[in-house]
């Protein structure tokens, strides 16, 4: 699990940050055919202001595509070694869930296993139940 965690998360930051080292060359207008004008400033004003915290949120939460977030943190004027520490960190807790998970699969009900699968599905459900509760309200209004 730890040879699966390390190559996991070594990929994953070597991936955003080519990513985000693309969206920089190329800049927003590049961009702006993937991203919505409004989210495009909304993101540049937030990870613009706290992008070592808000690169951490997103990684965190389930749901975000990470190139959506790769792509905004690149247009944004957050430092490149914020965003690569915060993806880093934030993507540590789901990879190594997935790396436990993986080196377990031939052991389904053993503690180790079930743990890591309700570190990964407790999340998602927490997002899903949140953007469906988050949808519902604003059809309400």
């Amino acid at each position: 699990a730890w040879l699966g965690l390390a190559a996991a998360l070594g990929g994953t930051v070597l991936g955003a940050g080519l990513a985000f080292g693309l969206g920089r060359l190329l800049g927003q207008d590049a961009l702006r055919p993937l991203l919505r004008a409004r989210w495009l400033r909304a993101a540049d004003g937030q990870l613009s202001r706290h992008g070592f915290r808000s690169t951490m949120a997103l990684r965190l939460f389930p749901g975000v595509p990470f190139w959506a977030a790769n792509y905004c943190a690149s247009v944004s004027r957050m430092r490149a070694s914020s965003f690569l520490s915060a993806t880093a960190l934030g993507s540590v807790p789901n990879t190594a869930a997935y790396a436990v998970a993986g080196s377990q699969a031939s052991s389904p009900t053993s503690p180790a296993f079930l743990i890591a699968v309700a570190v990964i599905a407790l999340p998602a459900m927490g997002g899903t139940l949140f953007a469906w509760r988050k949808r519902h309200h604003l059809r309400g209004r």
